[in-house]
């Protein structure tokens, strides 16, 4: 059984002009977050986690910033499509592990809707997606209120 790993992580600053999206989510807030697509950082640190190990490559390389194409997409879209490009090399996705690192909004009570969002669109079960949220003690650029930055760990079995 061939089994990889894989780590991604990004991060946006915040932008009073835009909506915030966080794993496939609207979440109330005064501000979203700015980037070429809806700057959705859990879905981002999740396909870098997917990508990775898979494909040597990171969301900038499959969905580059250069082409409008990616103009504002929603980034559900772009999960979307890493998850059949692993599925159709014969790869499954057995895990999830993922931290939203942020001073705001609170997201606990939002966690249960993104597990559901991101697994349905990975086609894994609710239970194979953990996320969860921190802060930084107002320390850093995501302690001051300045963005919010996610990480992500993926394990994936070859032909399971």
């Amino acid at each position: 059984m061939d089994i990889k790993c894989g780590i991604g992580f990004d991060a946006h600053k915040f932008d009073e002009t835009r909506k915030l999206f966080l794993g496939g989510i609207e979440i109330p807030h005064s501000k979203g977050l700015l980037g070429h697509s809806d700057a959705d950082v859990l879905i981002h640190a999740v396909i870098d986690s997917l990508a990775g190990p898979v494909f040597g490559k990171d969301i900038g390389m499959l969905f580059p910033d250069s082409d409008d194409e990616y103009k504002d997409i929603d980034s559900k879209i772009l999960l979307q499509r890493v998850s059949e490009m692993i599925y159709y090399d014969d790869w499954r996705i057995s895990h999830i592990d993922a931290e939203i690192i942020a001073q705001e909004p609170k997201l606990m009570p939002y966690i249960p809707e993104m597990q559901r969002v991101l697994a349905e669109i990975m086609g894994i079960k609710t239970t194979s997606i953990t996320i969860k949220a921190t802060t930084t003690e107002k320390m850093g650029f995501t302690g001051r209120g300045e963005g919010i930055a996610a990480l992500a760990s993926s394990i994936l079995i070859k032909g399971a």
